[in-house]
């Protein structure tokens, strides 16, 4: 989607070392997300698309607060397509509290970082409007990877 300099992806490993390397973080990637891409792959691709968009358009959000909250916007650990007992139906609007919930279980984050979990479905969740720059530069790049996902990376 994007290309990001060595650099760039220096600066991102830096700010997702505590998190990406856990036992949960690594589950994401056998969790299918949109077409044939996991949920790891679709939250990198968030965070790349996300960080891009803030230096490239010097947007001037928090970097940290914006990479570690895209990281862990999909932070909600099961494969939304199995869906034995029904309880994954309204994935759409209930992901994101459940997202939160796990990563502030593990994890200590910013007010940025818990809205930009809270906040990346809107207006699909009509209440949790973005309230910061960091928000709705995630809730955007959501949008565009999902849909190239969906379109462009078919299993």
């Amino acid at each position: 989607m994007v290309t990001l300099t060595p650099a760039e992806m220096k600066e991102i490993h830096e700010y997702l070392s505590e998190y990406m390397h856990t036992e949960e973080a690594q589950s994401m990637k056998d969790f299918c997300q949109h077409g044939a891409v996991s949920t790891y792959d679709h939250v990198m691709n968030v965070v790349r698309l996300s960080y891009y968009l803030n230096k490239r358009f010097r947007l001037g959000a928090d970097t940290k607060s914006l990479v570690t909250g895209s990281f862990l916007h999909d932070f909600y650990l099961y494969d939304w397509h199995e869906d034995g007992d029904g309880s994954h139906r309204l994935h759409g609007f209930t992901h994101p509290q459940r997202a939160l919930a796990n990563a502030c279980s593990l994890f200590t984050l910013n007010e940025k970082e818990q809205a930009i979990i809270r906040q990346h479905m809107w207006p699909l969740t009509l209440r949790a409007v973005p309230s910061c720059r960091e928000s709705l530069i995630v809730c955007l790049s959501d949008k565009i990877s999902s849909t190239m996902e969906t379109l462009f990376h078919r299993g």
